[in-house]
């Protein structure tokens, strides 16, 4: 599909209340729900907006979705006009057996929950509440026995960047189709100390890569599109990654194009804000006021993110750029330039600063 007429996935922050307490959070989650909230009536019609652009998965996300007492009947009509809906609850008591029930019989695809530990301990300590390691495996279960597709998201900063086996392991034992990896962008609670040094952030994305290659699940990655070209470089299959690639008349890696922020997909805030990605807070308009289509093909950011070549610093001189770009995301919170170099990769182009 071509990411210049429509996104791959619309991710919606259903709301920004949450049980947890997370030490990285984007959405810096509160205790309660905001009264701003989109409304059930407005959710449907993002929906049908969203189903109307062509854009086949919608992501509900937060906080914790399960705060939201219209959850299920939200996922139904997105099901019910042919989306692919998937949710990503907190690991806290809301999401029960029989919540995970309703929603897999109102069209649920896919549940995706977050394990940011190898254990209990490590888990419980990022998240800063004592048993959500517990309810994020019991979750997970209760979806297994369901016949609910199941995703890992781990978000990784020094803290489990040498655990990755580990982590790995955990994707096995719940039977997980696919594993995200997240790496920080310094917003929210998260700070720049979260984020891996260049060199640490290579190592990680190395290994992930001979993970990938044998593991019986598929392996993606968030803010690190870096993990593209370490792929590329080393020829492994790890599914819908790919690896056919090669070179233009100007010595530019050719190959598929991967979903970055604003480019493959868009964010709706809780209260209808629309911006590139959670992690890029550069707000393009409304979806109470605002056409989400035309904002996402027209916008001037949008369609700067897009543009490849527009890139500046080492990511613009970067071969990779095209199937790359750098998290556009981690280059505004750390340089102020939304088109400047990714802080986090460690490539360095041929000839670059000779």
């Amino acid at each position: 599909m071509s990411f210049d007429e429509r996104p791959l996935l619309v991710i919606w922050e259903t709301t920004q209340a949450c049980d947890l307490a997370c030490v990285h959070c984007r959405a810096c989650a509160i205790a309660s729900r905001d009264p701003n909230e989109l409304t059930t009536d407005e959710a449907k019609k993002l929906l049908d907006d969203v189903k109307r652009m062509g854009t086949p998965l919608f992501v509900l996300t937060g906080g914790d979705p399960a705060k939201r007492p219209d959850l299920v009947e939200i996922v139904r009509h997105g099901a019910s006009i042919g989306l692919v809906m998937a949710v990503t609850p907190s690991g806290t008591p809301l999401m029960t057996g029989d919540l995970l029930r309703d929603l897999r019989d109102a069209g649920m695809a896919r549940l995706a929950v977050s394990v940011d530990g190898w254990n209990a301990c490590s888990h419980d300590t990022f998240r800063r509440v004592r048993g959500s390691f517990a309810h994020t495996m019991r979750i997970l279960e209760e979806a297994r026995s369901l016949g609910v597709e199941r995703q890992i998201n781990t978000t990784i900063t020094p803290h489990d960047k040498d655990h990755l086996r580990e982590l790995a392991n955990v994707a096995v034992v719940v039977g997980a189709t696919l594993w995200s990896v997240f790496t920080v962008v310094p917003t929210g609670r998260a700070d720049a100390h979260m984020v891996l040094a260049p060199r640490d952030m290579e190592a990680m994305l190395v290994e992930l890569a001979q993970i990938a290659r044998t593991a019986p699940f598929d392996v993606k990655t968030t803010a690190a599109p870096m993990f593209r070209r370490v792929v590329m470089e080393r020829r492994l299959d790890v599914g819908p990654i790919g690896v056919l690639h090669d070179l233009d008349a100007d010595g530019n890696v050719k190959g598929p194009r991967g979903v970055n922020d604003g480019s493959g997909m868009l964010f709706v805030s809780h209260r209808g804000d629309v911006y590139p990605s959670g992690f890029l807070p550069l707000k393009t308009g409304n979806v109470r006021t605002d056409d989400v289509a035309a904002i996402y093909r027209d916008s001037p950011v949008f369609r700067a993110l897009r543009d490849m070549d527009a890139l500046e610093g080492k990511c613009g001189a970067c071969p990779f750029r095209r199937v790359c770009g750098g998290a556009r995301s981690r280059a505004y919170a750390m340089t102020g330039s939304v088109l400047g170099s990714d802080p986090a990769c460690a490539y360095v182009p041929k000839g670059w600063g000779a």
